[in-house]
């Protein structure tokens, strides 16, 4: 399947939600933990090439998922993405070891599911800040986010890889420094 997502850095998540409730977004998960641990081969084929391959824990739901290389857009963050329920994590973390993978970034963050139509919004909570993700068709992202009171020029294409990484590397600069 295609994935067509935007994230929007938010400031205010509390507001934030109380908008997408008033405009008739539905809370389908609550506020949850979840784990993210991506897997790379020691020479970061994957990483070399824009793919993921993420195992998330959240509660007693694990998945695994394959992100592929982001197709070419302006604004939005496009990518094929294949993913499974998995029922035994012990059991695939020595599938993938076994076939040479080896975790190569974890983090956390506490995320809130709702839904607008077929339009899939999430809320989360990471340690690089809050951020609003918005998945869909473009058409409804941009009408949508429009509603906010976010444009394009709001929408990130970053992961969260990325943004950790670079909040990460702040902090080691804060602390060589301080």
């Amino acid at each position: 399947m295609i994935e067509t997502e935007v994230k929007i850095r938010i400031q205010d998540r509390k507001a934030v939600l109380a908008k997408l409730l008033a405009l008739g977004a539905v809370v389908s998960r609550e506020r949850h933990p979840e784990e993210n641990t991506l897997y790379d081969f020691p020479e970061e084929k994957l990483r070399a090439g824009r793919r993921a391959l993420r195992f998330r824990k959240s509660g007693r739901r694990q998945t695994l998922t394959f992100k592929g290389s982001p197709l070419p857009s302006r604004s939005f963050k496009v990518r094929e993405e294949f993913e499974t329920a998995v029922s035994d994590g012990g059991q695939l973390r020595k599938i993938l070891k076994a076939l040479g993978l080896q975790p190569s970034f974890t983090y956390r963050k506490h995320r809130m599911l709702l839904r607008k139509g077929n339009l899939l919004i999430c809320l989360d909570e990471t340690s690089a800040g809050d951020f609003l993700e918005l998945e869909g068709k473009r058409h409804e992202i941009t009408r949508f986010a429009r509603s906010l009171g976010f444009g394009r020029a709001d929408f990130l294409q970053t992961d969260y890889v990325e943004l950790i990484g670079q909040e990460r590397k702040k902090g080691l600069g804060k602390t060589a420094a301080g």
